[in-house]
């Protein structure tokens, strides 16, 4: 299982908020000093996320994430405001090792099929943000249907992985809610990268017992709940 520390950027600054509000958000410096305080703690693997193109357009923050990839030379996953097939490419083919879909792959599920020909499964991950059983989309404020249908879609339309997020944990460092995991994993043939909840080394283990392929550490590893280093010892227990 892979772990990856969360760069969320909102306004130039790395931040972390609380169910997806903007108004919640906690402000942690500059994404590189962020990426590379991951990156010496041990991480090789980042996941980025433009929130200002959540929020509105794609090309708010580019620079910044421009940035971590020039100076890095870890792993790294971007998502946040794709919402179109060119946005897709831009990303693949500045160099960004995967990219994640979600409002786009479910306005233009056919986008899935098509960049995954193109680049190859393997960098394209759809994702499933769920309130309760429904995806949401747009920013997280409209309903979409269910989340396993959607989630067997994707796999079916060659998407290499799945990112699944839990928003009514999202943020609130209150531990992950294992049910919903676990029927997605179980549904699905691909991997299934799980965000939100992830407070302790306890939930670690359960999110890899569960089968998961990655996990996202955000608001609990920034605010010192867990350490990179607590994550990292739990994913490599009886490996």
């Amino acid at each position: 299982m892979q772990i990856l520390p969360a760069v969320d950027i909102l306004g130039g600054k790395c931040v972390q908020l609380v169910g997806g509000e903007k108004s919640t958000a906690t402000v942690y410096g500059t994404p590189l000093e962020n990426a590379r305080r991951w990156i010496e703690q041990g991480a090789d693997a980042l996941h980025v996320v433009n929130l200002d193109g959540a929020f509105s357009a794609s090309a708010e923050n580019v620079s910044c994430i421009r940035e971590v990839i020039r100076e890095t030379e870890v792993f790294i996953e971007v998502g946040g405001g794709i919402r179109s097939l060119d946005d897709a490419r831009g990303w693949l083919d500045l160099g960004v090792d995967r990219i994640i879909i979600s409002t786009f792959a479910v306005r233009e599920p056919e986008a899935v099929a098509a960049l995954s020909a193109e680049f190859g499964s393997e960098r394209i991950c759809a994702g499933v943000d769920a309130r309760g059983s429904s995806v949401s989309v747009e920013g997280w404020t409209a309903d979409a249907g269910d989340y396993i249908s959607w989630a067997k879609r994707f796999a079916d339309l060659g998407a290499g992985s799945l990112l699944y997020t839990n928003i009514d944990v999202e943020g609130k460092q209150a531990g992950v809610q294992t049910e919903p995991i676990a029927k997605l994993i179980d549904a699905v043939s691909i991997p299934v990268l799980v965000s939100g909840g992830v407070s302790s080394a306890a939930d670690v283990r359960a999110v890899k017992a569960l089968g998961a392929g990655g996990c996202i550490l955000g608001s609990a590893l920034y605010s010192g709940k867990i350490t990179l280093q607590e994550a990292l010892e739990a994913e490599h227990e009886n490996c």
